[in-house]
């Protein structure tokens, strides 16, 4: 018989026992529960481990795509560029004007495997570039920008970046065959120079993945 306890008021309560087939049920739950955050036998329920640092894919040849950047305020930009340049198989950045160099705690790798190769200013460095049969791309907002989702990429390509404040000018977009923005879906209105640098990267390594 469950024992009750006296109230107060005169009532006397009965204390609720939970039913075995629930505590039963609940207790699988709270196994299954545990299994899935302490992993079951072999260490996970998935199977999936942490791998880290795996080996880069193997290129069938090499990337056919330049980094050009206009003058930026920043190492840290540039250094950031780099890094996703390094794991996208690029080997050539031209950064213009003030000299810049890399930061090798962000650039990591990238600053040994990397080319980076510092110009006065930018318009010589696109014409020059042209005559060596790239494609220029600026990355850029513009009144006749591609959406990068639906830009197909040619494989020898100049992905030309602007200022991190002012963008590319007038006279740089001119030299341009095109420009590619990436849609924004909230504020503020544009990526970060860097980080809309590293999607675009990606978004040509994605169309081109073997080189």
């Amino acid at each position: 018989m469950t024992r009750t306890k006296p109230l107060r008021s005169g009532y006397r309560n009965r204390r609720l026992e939970t039913p075995p087939t629930r505590r039963t049920v609940i207790g699988v739950a709270s196994q299954r529960t545990s299994a899935i955050v302490l992993g079951g036998p072999g260490g996970y329920l998935n199977g999936m481990e942490h791998t880290r640092h795996r080996p880069p894919r193997e290129l069938t040849r090499p990337r056919e795509l330049v980094v050009v950047c206009a003058p930026l305020r920043s190492n840290v930009n540039l250094s950031r560029i780099a890094r996703a340049a390094g794991c996208c198989g690029v080997t050539r950045i031209i950064a213009t004007g003030r000299p810049m160099k890399l930061d090798p705690e962000v650039a990591r790798d990238a600053a040994d495997t990397i080319t980076l190769e510092n110009r006065r200013s930018l318009e010589p460095v696109l014409k020059d570039l042209r005559k060596e049969g790239f494609r220029l791309v600026g990355l850029e907002q513009t009144t006749d920008s591609h959406d990068l989702h639906h830009y197909a990429f040619e494989r020898k390509t100049a992905l030309v970046v602007g200022n991190e404040r002012t963008g590319l000018t007038d006279d740089e977009l001119a030299l341009l065959d095109e420009a590619v923005e990436i849609p924004v879906w909230g504020l503020p209105h544009s990526y970060n120079a860097a980080t809309a640098t590293c999607m675009t990267l990606y978004e040509y390594c994605r169309q081109w993945p073997e080189g």
